[in-house]
């Protein structure tokens, strides 16, 4: 993995990840439950080569439950660490070797793990009390493809409620389908850049 030392949110992590795919949108690439290619990838590469021509991100708004996920991060980070007696490590972006691809991981466990925090409303964390979605499953999954990592637990925060917490174990088949989707979509990303004459962007 290539790490890109930046703060999650700043101008240079906003640039690091500009135009190419990254976990927390594999779902959108592929079907979460079986890791075959989606019908909606096109549209996905759409968004990028707006955002390569662009130079900006075509997701600029933030939600109201985005801010205070953003808010309750650091004591949800506080609490997982306490709960399970581990030293957690922030990280900006990290690219894929050797891929164009990337993830944002909320922060990385030990040597073997990673930490991926929902704070999400009321209601939505109800839901995710009793099962979380498969988009999340995506991300963790393309996560420890991206960085190498055995598991990643999966924790649904709200400070008024039990936390939910779910670990998910590297799954080598299914990685094996979502990599090759994911090489798909950015071969096919750089052939219609080249039809655009877009330029390609440095890798950080």
């Amino acid at each position: 993995m290539i790490v890109v030392p930046c703060e999650q949110g700043s101008s240079e992590w906003v640039a690091a990840r500009l135009g190419i795919p990254t976990a927390s949108q594999y779902h959108r690439i592929v079907t979460p439950k079986t890791g075959k290619l989606s019908a909606g990838a096109h549209g996905y590469i759409c968004e990028l080569l707006a955002e390569s021509m662009m130079g900006a991100s075509l997701d600029p708004f933030v939600s109201e439950w985005m801010e205070r996920g953003s808010d309750l991060e650091d004591s949800a980070i506080a609490k997982y660490e306490f709960d399970r007696d581990v030293d957690c490590t922030a990280v900006g972006f990290i690219l894929h070797d050797t891929v164009m691809t990337g993830c944002s991981p909320d922060r990385l466990v030990g040597d073997d793990g990673g930490l991926e925090i929902k704070c999400p409303s009321p209601r939505v964390h109800v839901e995710n009390m009793l099962g979380m979605s498969d988009k999340y499953r995506v991300q963790c999954q393309g996560t420890m493809w991206i960085t190498g990592r055995k598991w990643w637990d999966l924790m649904s925060f709200h400070p008024d409620m039990p936390n939910a917490i779910v670990r998910v174990e590297r799954d080598e088949d299914y990685i094996a389908k979502l990599a090759a989707a994911v090489i798909d979509l950015t071969d096919n990303l750089q052939a219609a850049k080249e039809t655009l004459g877009i330029a390609e962007v440095a890798t950080p």
